[in-house]
Parts: C-alpha cells; structure tokens; sequence
C-alpha cells in the first residue's frame, strides 16, 4: 500500500482483522488455545496504515494463544493519535519496548519517566579567609534522572535502550545487519536480489491451467 495516499488503508485494517480472528479460531478450535508454531507480526509503520479495529483487546488477547503483534512507529504520538485513550493499554500490552532514537519530545518523556533516577554523591566546600581562617564541607546524596530528555535527544545513533518486562531499560549497542549470515540475500548486498512484483506476477500466468489444458494427477504417499 502507498504511505502517502491513505485511500485504501480500510483494506489493511480488514486484513489484519481477518487475520487475528482466524488465528484465534484456529488456536482454540484445533490445538486446545494454543498455536503449535509461534506467529510473529511484525506490523511496519503501523501508524500509517489505518487504524486496527480493537487491537487494545487483541494485544492483550492473543498472546495467550502463541501470536504476538510487534508495532514500528516513529514516536508515541502517532499511536496516540489514532488509538487515542487506547493507546496507553497498547502500550501497557507489550512485554518489550525498544527505542532507537528520535526527538519527538512525548516519547522522550515517557522514556524518561520510565528510566528513573539514579544517586549521585554532592560535596560543598567552603572557605573563609580572614583573621581567623575557617573550612567547611557538606555531604549530600541527591537523584538525577538516569538520562535526562536533552541526553535522549541526542543519543549516540549506534545505541539503543531496551525494556523488557521484569529487567531494568538498559543500553546496548544497535545490531549490525551486515554481520547477519543471512545478509548476502538481501537488495542492500546485490541490487540482484531485489524481489520484483511485476516480474513475479508475469511469471505465474504461465502456470494458471486452462479448461482445455491436460494433466496428470500423481499420488504420493507418506511412509
């Protein structure tokens, strides 16, 4: 779908309706409410795809039953946008949040909440020259925030925050796709690789079997 012309975003929103609702189904009526194979959604600029009808309950809803929903957005205020009220309990259903940077100031105050303060040690001295000399020093702890919203701002392009549920945010370095095995597969290796739709599509009318085509049925058996 295009990611400026928001005409047929109704269209996604059926998909991924359809989608949870058949997988549901297919976990409780088939395999006791739980899928046998882990279904990951990596839903990309979920922000720009038209709004998922009820996805509060369903974030909270299907993983119970072995699919679980990974939303990409540029910043918190998108979500907030759409989902409004809701997108507070989206949030609240996803057990990971991993920030890659950005400057939208609401997702760098959240994040800032989120992390906290930490103790550091503040010592005052003072002194006091004339005719009789005197000195002085003063021992406080105080909190500072662990990363204050100026820092975020700014943070290193190659870093990451990770939360995960049960373990304090930490920082980590950002995955390099090229040390992935897989990467030589990839367009960004070899413009080759790219996945051409028209090409593709061209090549399966080849396939498509006519009323006046023959063909052989072979059976096959398993052992």
């Amino acid at each position: 779908m295009s990611d400026t012309d928001a005409t047929f975003n109704f269209l996604i929103s059926m998909i991924y309706t359809q989608l949870f609702n058949l997988l549901c189904e297919k976990a409780d009526d088939h395999y006791g409410g739980r899928l046998p194979v882990h279904v990951r959604c990596l839903i990309d600029e979920a922000a720009n795809i038209g709004q998922i009808p009820n996805l509060e309950k369903l974030m909270a809803t299907i993983r119970s039953r072995e699919i679980s929903a990974m939303l990409v957005l540029q910043a918190t205020s998108q979500l907030k946008a759409i989902y409004k009220d809701n997108a507070d309990t989206i949030i609240g259903n996803c057990d990971s949040q991993i920030f890659l940077g950005g400057s939208e100031q609401t997702t760098l105050k959240d994040l800032n909440a989120t992390l906290g303060k930490e103790t550091i040690d503040m010592y005052n001295t003072g002194e006091t020259r004339g005719t009789t000399q005197s000195y002085n020093m003063n021992y406080q702890k105080l909190g500072k925030d662990l990363m204050s919203v100026d820092e975020l701002a700014v943070m290193d392009g190659g870093k990451c925050i990770i939360q995960v549920r049960g373990v304090r945010p930490f920082l980590s370095d950002k995955y390099d796709l090229t040390q992935h095995p897989k990467y030589r597969l990839t367009a960004d290796f070899d413009k080759k690789n790219w996945f051409d739709i028209e090409k593709f599509l061209k090549s399966r009318k080849n396939f498509i079997l006519k009323p006046d085509d023959k063909y052989k049925v072979i059976k096959s058996t398993e052992n």
